[in-house]
């Protein structure tokens, strides 16, 4: 008989100098802050050009958001006492590489702050309502994994990640570049906000059992792992048949269905998460569903691009 092998898992290993701080940005998620700028000013280049300097500054500003989230995640998740050594899927700055907790929360503050900045210049180039909307965007950041009911915690993070992460942010990426919106571009956000929504399912469904010990209430425990799986592959499927009726109903061009490229790495996310029990085996498919976000996004983006030309 031959001998039974385990499979190889990534370890948890103490980082050291930049990468302790480029992995308390969490840097798969960034995705769901850049790929939703990028569409919606591409959607823009339909009513005309595009400013290049208002573009940017998004990028950077919804890119500071999502890192300043990411921190205010780490920094709550800790003092309730929810993060230690062996966590899976968190930057571990505080609990494995010994920075303070609130020098991690000072850095969330000073992101959140630059942002400001930043929209500040964008509202001047377009206009003051820009500032509300931020403001909103900022404070839901906060309390994502902050205040005394954090959203992360309830069933709703998937949807509340999704609207503000995606929706919200191709609209205001298209708004700042035209001064106009329509019922078409939120239609182009819905398979984007479904993927966003996706990298919070497929987290949860890999801190299942530890969120549940410590009393959180996420769409994942509802649903129980294989149905969350089954979910998962739902939204999946939910993104590409969004863009199949996008095309066929003429609000968008043949070039968008080259999203379908990235269907393979969608099908690996899934199958990486089937009969998988430990965080950290699972950590694979958590990959895998951030790259195919990034994949359709870009793919889709590039779509849109090229179908404005032709």
């Amino acid at each position: 008989m031959q001998p039974q092998t385990t499979p190889q898992v990534p370890s948890i290993n103490q980082d050291k100098g930049f990468r302790i701080w480029w992995k308390l940005l969490r840097p798969h998620t960034l995705s769901a802050a850049f790929i939703p700028v990028t569409i919606g000013t591409v959607l823009a280049l339909n009513e005309g050009s595009i400013k290049l300097s208002i573009f940017i500054a998004m990028l950077i500003a919804s890119i500071l958001i999502q890192a300043a989230t990411n921190m205010f995640n780490e920094y709550f998740d800790y003092k309730r006492g929810l993060d230690n050594e062996s966590s899976v899927g968190i930057g571990g700055a505080i609990v494995r590489n010994g920075i303070k907790a609130q020098t991690v929360l000072n850095l969330a503050i000073i992101f959140l702050s630059i942002a400001t900045v930043i929209g500040i210049y964008i509202c001047i180039m377009s206009t003051w309502w820009i500032a509300l909307i931020g403001i909103i965007c900022m404070a839901t950041g906060y309390f994502y994994t902050g205040g005394p009911i954090p959203i992360a915690y309830t069933p709703f993070g998937e949807l509340v990640a999704g609207f503000f992460m995606g929706t919200v942010i191709i609209l205001i990426a298209y708004f700042i570049q035209t001064e106009t919106l329509s019922f078409t571009i939120f239609l182009f956000s819905v398979p984007i906000a479904i993927l966003v929504g996706a990298i919070l399912t497929a987290n949860n469904i890999r801190d299942l059992d530890g969120d549940k010990e410590n009393g959180r209430k996420t769409l994942a425990i509802l649903l129980g792992r294989k149905n969350s799986i089954c979910f998962l592959a739902l939204m999946f499927i939910a993104s590409y048949i969004i863009t199949l009726i996008l095309v066929f109903s003429g609000v968008a061009t043949s070039w968008s269905l080259i999203v379908f490229l990235s269907i393979p790495k969608a099908i690996s996310a899934v199958k990486q998460f089937i009969g998988k029990v430990r965080p950290i085996e699972m950590m694979p498919a958590m990959k895998a569903t951030a790259q195919t976000n990034v994949q359709f996004g870009f793919l889709l983006a590039l779509g849109l691009f090229i179908g404005h030309y032709m």
